[in-house]
């Protein structure tokens, strides 16, 4: 890992994936999933039923990149999720009701420590970037319940795939205007940090949920238990 001292030297921006890294996504949807699941009268676990939507998402967002065939919008994604794992458990539901579902997550809510982290990095002079793989309108609502200003935030239909994909980080190279090497990119999934690593930024593994990273050649530069500590580390 690289040394705190000579990351705070030479980093630039700092690049933010949203979904599960800014905002609390397992939290939030198991929320709003939890009197919806009890109305259907479905006796099953919020979390194990948002885990399968999620990780169904991913799934499908990965062979949609893998297969280049044309960009297909989250939303849509999310939509075939939902209806996928309504069907897995047995609910009757309505396209009404899965749209509902998705756009919960334009409401999502930060994790308690990201503000004031934020605040933090911005007080030491550093940009601060989003790039997520959700559309461009629904990264535009998404910003009112963040409640904070970031300098740009990117989705990943400028780049025409969903990340991992090395064009997506490209894209945002680009447009942050900054060396990749100068930009240290954080996310709280390995899988995200690997690809940007891969395409030779630095990066920032938030590991809230404290497990291993695993052995890859793209191994972080930072790896920290919370926001918090990100920004003691980039910030002083």
């Amino acid at each position: 890992m690289e040394r705190p001292e000579v990351l705070r030297r030479e980093i630039r921006c700092l690049l933010f994936d949203q979904y599960g890294t800014i905002v609390d996504m397992q939290k939030g949807l198991v929320e709003a999933v939890t009197p919806f699941l009890e109305k259907k009268g479905w006796t099953g676990s919020p979390n194990s039923f948002v885990t399968w939507w999620r990780r169904t998402h991913y799934e499908n967002s990965m062979i949609d990149a893998l297969c280049d065939r044309g960009h297909t919008p989250y939303r849509q994604i999310g939509h075939r999720a939902v209806s996928y794992v309504m069907d897995r458990c047995g609910l009757a539901y309505t396209q009404d009701e899965v749209r509902w579902l998705v756009s919960e997550i334009e409401r999502l809510k930060p994790f308690p420590d990201v503000i004031a982290a934020l605040e933090k990095l911005r007080g030491a002079g550093l940009k601060l970037v989003i790039l997520s793989n959700g559309d461009r309108d629904m990264l535009e609502a998404a910003k009112e319940h963040i409640g904070f200003p970031f300098d740009d935030v990117i989705s990943v239909q400028e780049s025409g795939y969903f990340k991992p994909h090395w064009k997506t980080y490209a894209c945002a190279e680009e447009r942050i205007g900054e060396e990749r090497s100068s930009i240290l990119f954080v996310a709280n999934h390995a899988f995200d940090c690997i690809g940007a690593k891969s395409f030779g930024m630095r990066t920032a593994f938030i590991d809230r949920r404290r497990r291993p990273f695993g052995e890859t050649p793209h191994q972080p530069d930072l790896i920290v238990k919370d926001f918090a500590e990100l920004a003691d580390m980039m910030a002083g």
